[in-house]
């Protein structure tokens, strides 16, 4: 598959997951909904690493790997089910949508990385007010409970630390064989985490809704959607794979509020525009400044002449 589709793949199943995340979990609990999802996935890679003779790698590097990524999906995904109680999914997306300021931030320092410019280290401010105006509002006008976030911004933090993590093992591997092998590290996890809660498993309490969205989390959020993000992140820097927020958290906001009745005020409507005009910053504001000292030396050269 190409590079190309699947990071647009991505792109479109990270727009979708905030919000049935949110349902998943509204008629059952939060480590019963993930248990699920991510059982259901694990079920169909190694389905298809086993018909497809996929070669799957024991190493101990290989194991790095799987524990890197592993550990990341059971640590974000279960931080974000629990917020998904309390903050709307628009709003998760969006405070993901610093992850790729996080892991350029990670990658300096585990990567080797180049160092902030001063433009992106303007970026960082302006995604830092940004997320003030959205706290601001969740916290004050939406009385959205502040543990929520918090979840949420440990997740973020989580997944940009895995996608570094993941990014330093050398290892030639395919795509699929790393789906399962993080998964084989991760349900584990999900299971005990699940236990040690205590969270009822009553079939008959779940809605229509919950159940074809644990579905629709297990196949496409999960099995195709860890495939494509490990797909591109092989291919590509960590941190252009974390630009993926850029696009995703307009459309999961505006899902959540034609679909979902979220609401969204003019604070958070102001907060969303500046993180997004941050990241944008972060990623092109490099190219436009190089282009404007290149239009500046041409006319210098011509006023010379």
């Amino acid at each position: 598959m190409p590079v190309q589709l699947s990071y647009a793949f991505v792109v479109l199943i990270w727009s979708t997951t905030p919000l049935t995340i949110v349902w998943s979990s509204s008629s059952m609990a939060p480590t019963t909904s993930v248990l699920l999802r991510m059982v259901i996935a694990l079920i169909l890679a190694a389905v298809v690493v086993t018909l497809c003779k996929i070669k799957m790698h024991w190493t101990s590097t290989a194991w790095r790997l799987y524990a890197y990524s592993g550990g990341g999906i059971l640590a974000g995904m279960m931080l974000s089910y629990l917020a998904s109680k309390t903050v709307p999914s628009g709003v998760i997306s969006l405070v993901f949508g610093l992850a790729p300021i996080i892991s350029g931030v990670l990658a300096q320092k585990l990567l080797g990385e180049d160092k902030f410019t001063k433009v992106k280290k303007c970026a960082l401010g302006l995604a830092l007010v940004g997320m003030f105006l959205v706290c601001f509002t969740q916290l004050k006008e939406l009385k959205i409970e502040p543990l929520g976030l918090i979840y949420v911004l440990f997740a973020t933090i989580n997944f940009s630390i895995s996608g570094i993590l993941v990014k330093r093992v050398e290892i030639m591997i395919h795509p699929m064989a790393t789906t399962l092998g993080s998964l084989v590290i991760a349900v584990p996890g999900f299971l005990v985490m699940w236990l040690l809660a205590g969270a009822p498993f009553e079939v008959d309490n779940w809605s229509e809704k919950s159940k074809w969205s644990t579905l629709y989390l297990g196949i496409f959020g999960s099995f195709f959607g860890f495939l494509a993000y490990f797909h591109i992140l092989q291919k590509m820097k960590a941190s252009t794979v974390a630009l993926t927020t850029l696009i995703t958290p307009g459309l999961a906001m505006t899902l959540g509020a034609q679909v979902n009745d979220e609401p969204i005020t003019p604070l958070l409507l102001a907060g969303t525009i500046i993180i997004i005009s941050s990241l944008a910053l972060y990623q092109f504001g490099g190219q436009l400044t190089g282009l404007f000292r290149v239009n500046k030396n041409t006319s210098q050269i011509k006023l010379d002449k």
